[in-house]
Formats: C-alpha cells, structure tokens, sequence
C-alpha cells in the first residue's frame, strides 16, 4: 500500500509526522485532495481543518491552520502553517468569542489596516468554528 509521509508544523512546533493514506485540506482555490504519487505542487493554503488519515490504523487526525504554504512531492506532504492546533485542543468556546471581538474590532475600525486586520481575525475564527463543528461530526 502506497502511503504520503505528512508533516505538519507551526513556528511554535511539530503537530503531525507520520505516514498517511489521504490528506485533505482547504487550498488556495478550493478543498485539496492528496493521495500517494500526487502530482508536485507549492500553494497557499486557506483557514481550515487538514483532515490526515493515518496508514498504520485508518483513523483520522485533524488539525486546525490558519493558513500557510503546502508543499506536495511525490511521497511526501509538507502543511507549514502560520498557526496550527491539534482538533482535540479546539477550544469552540474561545473561537467563539474570539470571532465576536473581531466582529467588534471590524466595526470600530479606523483605518484599513486595522479592517483588515480584524477582518483576517474574523475569517480565522469562523473557519476554526467550521473546523470544530466537522470535527464533532467525525
């Protein structure tokens, strides 16, 4: 059986290495497929869940970025994320009103670096929100 060697990592740790049969996760331009052999590929990836599932038991891992750069090589998988959290370490409650001051900060704007800036707060809020519930739903 064909497997991908899969690594995710954040500037603060290593979240994921292992062998994986599937990965999926939110590309630049739509939800990304990556099976073994996949053709090579560097692309931006969206906030969102990477769905791995694994080769030695066929369970499935998932982890939360908030966006990065996806490296894709024959046999290998590379997610480096400029935030990544475990799915079980998904905390709704925090997302939640997290989401709910950027909301805020978007509305008390005074410059468009500051909208902007919320309103890439917010997207990263709603898009782990979304990740959590896909994650309950496993």
């Amino acid at each position: 059986m064909a497997t991908l060697q899969v690594d995710v990592v954040s500037a603060e740790e290593s979240i994921f290495s292992g062998e994986a049969k599937f990965v999926a996760l939110p590309g630049e331009n739509g939800e990304l497929g990556i099976l073994p052999r996949h053709t090579p590929l560097i692309t931006r990836i969206r906030p969102g869940a990477v769905r791995i599932e694994r080769a030695d038991n066929g369970e499935e891992e998932f982890v939360f970025v908030a966006g990065g750069i996806l490296e894709i090589q024959p046999g290998r998988v590379t997610v480096l994320a400029d935030t990544a959290i475990r799915g079980h370490d998904l905390d709704e409650a925090k997302a939640v009103e997290a989401k709910k001051q950027a909301e805020e900060a978007m509305k008390n704007a005074k410059t468009d670096i500051d909208f902007a800036t919320a309103q890439s707060e917010f997207a990263a809020m709603a898009a782990q929100i979304a990740a959590i519930a896909k994650l309950r739903r496993k």
